[in-house]
């Protein structure tokens, strides 16, 4: 088993102690992500769907940086301090990704960091080609 800690400046910062992501053999573990933009470490915005779109750029970075695209993604968890918020999410997703889409989960929270409205995580399997 090999372990390798993932990191790149083009995502946010780890505002704790965690890694934004640990690749196991062929297998990321991705930290969840809110919607800081890398620079600054400030929220994009109050805007959910700006939030959103921050969210799937941070993983994106992350993702790319552990040597994957988002089609490499095969699980992956959205938490939302308003569920009503959903739909964008399913639309912004549809921007990001394509068929076949990742498994998922959508989970309703009091609150996320920083006062975020939405994080995500995931799970991203590398492929031998």
């Amino acid at each position: 088993m090999k372990k390798t800690i993932i990191q790149t400046d083009l995502a946010p910062a780890a505002i704790g102690t965690y890694s934004q992501a640990v690749k196991i053999d062929q297998t990321v573990y991705l930290s969840g992500q809110i919607p800081l933009v890398p620079e600054t470490m400030l929220l994009v915005s109050d805007d959910v769907g700006e939030q959103i779109e921050q969210v799937l750029k941070n993983l994106s970075a992350v993702v790319r940086a552990a040597g994957g695209d988002l089609s490499d993604i095969v699980k992956l968890n959205i938490f939302l301090t308003d569920m009503a918020d959903f739909p964008i999410v399913n639309e912004k997703m549809d921007v990001y990704f394509s068929q076949p889409y990742p498994a998922r989960a959508a989970i309703g929270v009091a609150a996320l960091p920083k006062n975020s409205r939405v994080e995500m995580d995931a799970v991203m399997v590398l492929c031998d080609e």
